[in-house]
């Protein structure tokens, strides 16, 4: 055991009864229920813990139910036969009905009583490997936050909180559990689940907790992209994500996440800022109206700042602009992808949207109606809209592109030029006679030899 990681925290059971608290198994899963009932009727602990347990007590609808249980994996898929065992680090159950996915965890130990059953491997203080089972108590305190470590006991339908947790959830503040540093250094993806929770919540993070990140924010530097892909889902694509995006600049994390994007902010463009603040609350209002949303859009206003300064930069420099603009983006993907796995098919995405923006300048007739029956025309023109913070000649250009749509086919065809450059056709223009293409003839059938 690495003398770092030793948590001293002493937990305190409280115990808040059914009459004193808000949770009703009617807004749990009842695939849940159905987990902690027969993890229950078999002899066993079964809690359901941490965020689920949070957002009940704090009105909210959670959207996934976790369970801690004194049931060790083997067990658990014992008595599930739809039970699916993952994880090398951490070893977990998952239940799965339908598409809901109940995710089962054994009590962990601190590894610190003798005949610990399981195995940790610590690193550098990080742990890369933990499994070794234990008590609820000792659950409770390997937690992260205190308002994550608090249990509904499906026994008698209490609340057990041994560290504090209800207390933080009435004062709205985020608190660590043991002592900040070493807590971050055993997992330094906490930096951003703090700033992520302070934000879904409307918490403050404690000063204590949020102390360490100017010093230890550079570990987030060798998290797993994959691991910190799946992060920036949760904090930008769950609705709470301009918020989110403002809590990482405050904490000073955005730069570890995203440095092309903190990068092109820093240089104090307000137009970027405002299309990325756009951007996310345009985002977080699609969440709110059930409506679907894509990494790619997002992550592609998130980096638009370093790309367009690049492109610029080496079309000034006389390199052709489809190629400055492509090696641009190449370019910035690829930095992204060494902190942010951003999988190929939302990468290709972003590149297209990228790509099709100076598309957008070209009025001429081929050009316009080519650009309109592409693929990716919709994304590309609401990336186009948001711009709109970049200039006025930006945004009079989204307006003609937004009104060139209504038009039938034949009407704006006839009002745009053949040749040339300029943006000025005006797409309401009383439309000309559509130009007609010529029929071929076909050729005159040979006679055949008498």
């Amino acid at each position: 055991m690495n003398p770092e990681a030793r948590n001293d925290v002493r937990p305190a059971l409280r115990i808040i009864p059914r009459e004193q608290h808000t949770i009703s198994r009617k807004n749990i899963s009842k695939a849940a229920l159905r987990v902690l009932y027969r993890l229950n009727e078999a002899g066993y602990d079964a809690f359901l813990v941490g965020g689920a347990v949070r957002d009940l007590l704090l009105g909210g609808r959670p959207k996934d139910f976790d369970v801690a249980t004194s049931a060790t994996p083997d067990e658990v898929k014992k008595l599930f036969r739809n039970c699916r065992l993952i994880g090398r680090r951490f070893r977990l159950a998952h239940v799965v009905f339908g598409p809901e996915i109940i995710e089962v965890a054994t009590f962990r130990g601190t590894g610190e009583e003798e005949g610990a059953e399981g195995e940790r491997h610590i690193v550098d203080g990080r742990i890369v490997r933990d499994n070794v089972w234990g008590s609820i108590e000792e659950d409770a305190i390997r937690r992260d936050f205190r308002v994550n470590a608090m249990y509904y006991d499906i026994s008698d339908f209490s609340v057990r909180d041994y560290v504090g947790g209800m207390q933080d959830l009435q004062d709205h503040v985020l608190r660590l559990i043991g002592e900040p540093a070493t807590r971050y250094r055993e997992d330094p993806v906490r930096m951003l689940r703090a700033a992520r929770l302070a934000a879904k919540l409307g918490f403050s993070i404690d000063a204590a907790a949020a102390a360490p990140f100017a010093e230890l924010g550079s570990l987030l530097l060798e998290a797993s992209p994959a691991r910190l892909f799946d992060e920036s889902l949760k904090m930008f694509l769950a609705g709470h994500g301009l918020k989110s995006f403002r809590m990482l600049e405050q904490c000073g994390l955005l730069q570890f996440l995203f440095p092309a994007t903190a990068r092109a902010l820093k240089r104090g463009d307000e137009a970027l800022r405002a299309l990325v603040e756009q951007g996310l609350a345009n985002t977080d209002e699609r969440v709110a109206e059930g409506k679907s949303v894509t990494p790619a859009f997002l992550f592609a206003v998130l980096l638009w700042g370093e790309v367009r300064d690049l492109a610029h930069h080496q079309i000034a420099r006389g390199k052709d602009a489809n190629d400055a603009w492509a090696h641009a983006a190449m370019q910035v993907v690829a930095e992204q992808c060494q902190r942010v796995a951003i999988p190929r098919r939302f990468t290709l995405t972003m590149e297209e949207i990228w790509s099709l923006q100076p598309r957008f300048e070209q009025i001429q007739r081929k050009k316009v109606l080519r650009l309109l029956t592409h693929p990716r025309f919709r994304a590309a023109f609401d990336f186009l809209l948001l711009r709109g913070h970049e200039s006025p000649a930006i945004r009079e250009l989204g307006l003609w592109w937004d009104h060139a749509q209504q038009l039938p086919h034949d009407t704006l065809a006839a009002a745009l030029p053949t040749h040339g450059g300029g943006n000025d056709a005006d797409p309401g223009a009383p439309a000309a006679s559509p130009v007609r293409k010529r029929r071929r003839r076909k050729p005159a059938a040979k006679s055949k030899p008498a």
